[in-house]
């Protein structure tokens, strides 16, 4: 085991994945020498050579373009959105030409891309870096959706990542990159895509979330047991495919449940959650399912932005709300 941060770990996978496979390519804008923005991939043109890990122009749709391109002619790309709010500009190579790829063919070709990109708040960056823009992608057939939150779960979900053969938008959560550092395998290993993950055993509701979004939730369960509430809390991990298995065994103990997102409340996966919560386990509900989430308005400039993100005394509210109901 070694001590890595969410930024080491998945910087192993990819060198390992690098090692393994010779179809495995890096490209980005500053992702060659700078090692990326964050430096996720420092060091890594220096080991593997400008042909493997690359810059690209300042050009979104052109970085995925390219990626679609060499998917269906047998490379594995990685594909680096620098953030989140700039991928508007490849919405149409992702969502469009990738995800559709096996479908439009008739299997004749796949389109085996990771694009990565950083996302979330609470780090004071500047306007369109820290939107949570996984809905968009959620309602896109065709594209997987993964966002780790920690970093043994980056570095599998990201092995796991690059060896599909579907399109995988893995979103990494800025204020997680160097949050802590947590014991990591230094070899190859693999976290199932699909797989939802019970961090904290709980019998009285259960709290559901994502990303950074799941400390938060494991905070508020660790002051509400204080008061005699045992919450459980499940780390969705992967947002498409939908782990509602893992979800519905738990509302089947525990009867009550609460989804935590950090995206803006409307129309996001807390919705979708609930939604299929309904069709499969509303017998077992004593209570609604309740939504924590942002505001739903722009997101704000970075002198605001810890009153508009969700909180743990907002997450214990309104596990209070359906506790009482």
């Amino acid at each position: 085991m070694a001590q890595m941060n969410m930024l080491e770990a998945i910087r192993d996978a990819m060198r390992i994945e690098l090692k393994r496979d010779s179809n495995v390519l890096i490209f980005g804008e500053d992702v060659g020498k700078v090692g990326g923005v964050f430096r996720v991939t420092e060091g890594l043109q220096e080991e593997f050579g400008e042909d493997r890990v690359f810059d690209t122009p300042l050009a979104e749709s052109a970085i995925a373009g390219m990626a679609v391109g060499m998917g269906t002619q047998g490379f594995r790309p990685i594909a680096e959105i620098q953030f989140v709010g700039f991928i508007y500009e490849a919405l149409d190579q992702m969502f469009v030409q990738a995800a559709r790829m096996r479908y439009r063919s008739g299997g004749r070709y796949n389109a085996p891309i990771v694009f990565r990109t950083p996302f979330g708040g609470g780090v004071k960056a500047a306007e369109l870096h820290t939107d949570s823009l996984e809905g968009l992608a959620v309602q896109t057939p065709g594209i997987k959706v993964i966002i780790p939150s920690n970093p043994y779960d980056a570095k599998g979900l990201m092995i796991s990542a690059i060896r599909d053969n579907d399109p995988v938008f893995f979103m990494e959560h800025l204020n997680l990159y160097r949050a802590f550092k947590a014991d990591v395998p230094e070899g190859e290993y693999t976290v199932e895509i699909g797989k939802a993950n019970v961090v904290r055993e709980g019998s009285d509701v259960t709290i559901i979330s994502y990303g950074m979004m799941v400390h938060t939730a494991v905070k508020a369960a660790e002051e509400l047991e204080k008061t005699g509430v045992k919450a459980e809390v499940i780390d969705l991990r992967t947002l498409l495919p939908l782990d509602i298995d893992t979800i519905v065994a738990s509302i089947q103990k525990t009867n009550r449940a609460i989804v935590v997102q950090e995206a803006q409340k409307t129309s996001g996966v807390a919705a979708e959650v609930i939604a299929q919560i309904n069709e499969k386990a509303i017998l077992h509900l004593e209570a609604p399912v309740l939504r924590v989430a942002g505001p739903d308005t722009v997101y704000p400039f970075a002198q605001i932005e810890d009153a508009w993100l969700p909180s743990a005394a907002r997450i214990s509210a309104a596990v209070q709300k359906v506790m009482n109901f």
